[in-house]
């Protein structure tokens, strides 16, 4: 080794290094300091200032017209009228929610011949959507559905529109809505005793993806398997993705109010990506590259989420810019509800149909034996 001390200034040098940092430590300001030191910001852009403006108050969550609403509802109540008359037992019901507070009005759909007890298998249908409904535009994949021998029940959770203001403000987005889906069972079991217990599946679309997600990750739950499409995965990536405007839907909800950075528990809580560690039912997920709502680069972590952690309980199928993006799979035609096909809607209901098949075995006419490991 070279000591120092050998060359010229060195030595000297050596000596004047230490001085000079205690030196700037005390010249140079903290931060703290240099903020106390700065003029106040001048706001010169409002326009800008208030697009980024999001309110954590309950009271300034976005509201809706909400009479239209409620008269789009009466068509769409009106066409399934009509629609299923001889076609399928169709009914639409109110039960109260598990949690007590309110009560959910909910779609059933029911072959019009109905086996013996147990002799049917059933699936919770959710819809999507920030203040969605169940519309129209689901009966052709519902027709299906009852033709294999299914019960469909479609509630309409909390926070869906078409029913008034409290519905609507009662919005609880990964919260109480999941315990109203979740009760949909309760009524199935409850009042249709040619429906098989053990023979229940759940499926959703977008939020109603995100639903499904949180329902079969819940530490007691009835479903034997859940079918997810181009769900929402993450609200903590989701809300900073989207921006001030989608996020005011979320920060202003009663059991909320604030954003990520606010309330980190109840985002993470309330997001699929986190709960992927609970999940020990099979579960069948679809995504579309060219989403616009549910953006693959956010849909995209659960998957390889999924595909690392549970590679045999779960199915997951990436489809490469297909007709119609975040709707891919629904593609109706209004006039007629008639599907609208594209290849890839055709695969992803083939997909669909045999993964539930698989597991809810429709052509059983008999009730499941209860055992042990029965849910």
């Amino acid at each position: 080794m070279i000591s120092p001390l050998r060359f010229p200034g060195v030595k000297s040098l050596l000596r004047i290094i230490p001085a000079f940092a205690v030196a700037l430590s005390f010249a140079t300001p903290t931060s703290a300091q240099e903020r106390m030191r700065r003029p106040p910001v001048e706001i010169t852009d409002t326009l800008r200032a208030r697009e980024l403006f999001v309110s954590n108050r309950w009271e300034d969550h976005p509201d809706s017209n909400y009479e239209r609403a409620i008269e789009g509802k009466r068509v769409t109540d009106s066409i399934y009228d009509a629609v299923t008359e001889g076609v399928v037992d169709y009914q639409k019901i109110t039960y109260r929610s598990r949690v007590g507070d309110m009560d959910i009005p909910a779609y059933v759909y029911q072959p019009l011949e109905k086996r013996g007890p147990g002799g049917h298998p059933a699936m919770v249908w959710v819809h999507g959507g920030v203040h969605g409904n169940w519309g129209t535009s689901m009966w052709p994949f519902v027709r299906e559905a009852v033709e294999r021998g299914y019960v469909v029940i479609a509630p309409e959770y909390r926070g869906s529109t078409g029913y008034g203001v409290e519905h609507h403000e009662a919005i609880d987005y990964g919260g109480y809505e999941v315990d109203d889906v979740m009760t949909a069972y309760d009524w199935l079991v409850e009042n249709l005793p040619h429906v098989d217990p053990a023979r229940v599946g759940i499926m959703g679309w977008s939020h109603g993806g995100f639903i499904t997600i949180h329902s079969i990750t819940r530490e007691d739950h009835p479903f034997q398997v859940g079918v997810a499409n181009v769900p929402v995965t993450n609200l903590i990536f989701r809300l900073s993705y989207k921006g001030p405007g989608y996020q005011r839907s979320f920060s202003t909800q009663q059991r909320v109010q604030g954003l990520p950075f606010e309330q980190r528990d109840i985002y993470v809580e309330r997001s699929p990506y986190y709960r992927v560690d609970d999940l020990e039912t099979p579960l069948q997920v679809h995504l579309a590259t060219n989403d616009t709502d549910v953006n693959f680069v956010e849909a995209s972590q659960l998957v390889y989420k999924l595909r690392d952690m549970h590679p045999l309980l779960t199915e997951s199928t990436i489809y490469i810019d297909p007709p119609g993006g975040h709707g891919f799979s629904r593609r109706v035609n209004r006039e007629t509800l008639e599907r609208n096909d594209t290849p890839e809607q055709v695969d992803v209901w083939n997909r669909t149909w045999t993964f539930f098949d698989w597991y809810l075995r429709p052509y059983q006419t008999e009730p499941t034996p209860v055992t042990h490991s029965s849910r």
